[in-house]
């Protein structure tokens, strides 16, 4: 593509960081859901499901890397306008994906834990082809994510390989906590956590829109491609440490149009402030009336929670 923000791709150390972070905050996510599900199975003794959730994880892990390879190769054999316009709408639907999933994520947190192993319960009840499907789109969520994140991020690359790498790293580290996690050798404040990594992912959604914004600039679909909202190109080294960060990790233009600079703090003032606005607890059903007929009965017992 021709609108990367320092002409050349940044340097390895910079793309191995900014998507390994992306890899290890959205693989760590989904290897919590892989471990609540088999969690649960365990614990409920039905070891016997545990393929077919391994399965529907494998089926959502090829669906992802497809994902990737149609939009990042597919944008890549086209040259021109047209491959501003493509990489423009492709970056602004990813935007919009990945805010929708980090807001909802916002709120899902809490009974991400309750929520999996009632559907679960469910799909054991309905049949292997539900704990599949479970599974599936469980994980498929997060790595759809991930996939969008990465065609944004990697257009700012001149074609690397090293984002691809360092996503794969990210990966690897979030499969090895996972691990951790679940025989209990390490804790996570999971809040802490997800917190500060979605505020990131924010920020490099934003980079994203104002990359896809003067892509679309460029290809003509959006006015005021030459008015700049300011132009520091005299004085910024796009080769030096901070130079390739800036522009490897957030898009960053050291001479932005005003369409740009304005989209960008408008969507993260207003993004920011859902995210980080605080969580209504939800309300507890109310309990039903006892009554003196009634028999007593007994609570079956329950699977502990995995995770808080």
């Amino acid at each position: 593509m021709s609108v990367l923000a320092a002409g050349t791709a940044p340097s390895i150390a910079t793309q191995l960081f900014g998507s390994g972070l992306i890899g290890l905050r959205e693989g760590l996510e989904a290897g919590i859901v892989v471990m609540i599900l088999a969690a649960f199975l365990v614990k409920a003794e039905r070891k016997d499901a545990l393929k077919w959730v391994w399965l529907g994880v494998g089926i959502a892990v090829a669906m992802v890397a497809a994902i990737f390879l149609v939009i990042h190769y597919g944008t890549s054999t086209v040259t021109g306008l047209t491959a501003e316009v493509i990489a423009g709408v492709a970056s602004l639907v990813a935007v919009a994906i990945v805010t929708v999933m980090v807001l909802w994520m916002r709120k899902a947190a809490r009974t991400i834990s309750h929520d999996l192993k009632a559907g679960m319960e469910k799909a054991l009840v309905a049949g292997p082809i539900a704990v599949l499907t479970l599974a599936f789109f469980a994980v498929g969520r997060e790595g759809v994510e991930t996939a969008l994140l990465m065609v944004g991020y990697a257009e700012n690359t001149a074609g690397s390989a090293w984002p691809l790498v360092g996503l794969l790293l990210g990966i690897v580290a979030a499969a090895i906590v996972t691990v951790l996690l679940y025989f209990g050798a390490v804790r996570l404040d999971f809040a802490k956590f997800f917190k500060y990594t979605g505020i990131f992912l924010i920020i490099v959604a934003a980079g994203i829109l104002g990359y896809g914004i003067h892509a679309l600039q460029i290809g003509g679909v959006l006015p005021g491609g030459s008015a700049l909202a300011f132009d520091i190109s005299d004085g910024y080294d796009a080769s030096s440490w901070y130079g390739t960060v800036l522009a490897g990790i957030f898009n960053f233009r050291p001479d932005p149009t005003v369409l740009q600079a304005v989209a960008w703090v408008v969507y993260v003032v207003v993004v920011l402030f859902l995210f980080l606005r605080p969580v209504s607890a939800p309300t507890p059903a109310p309990a039903a009336p006892a009554t003196d007929t009634a028999p007593e009965r007994t609570a079956s017992p329950t699977p502990d929670e995995t995770v808080s």
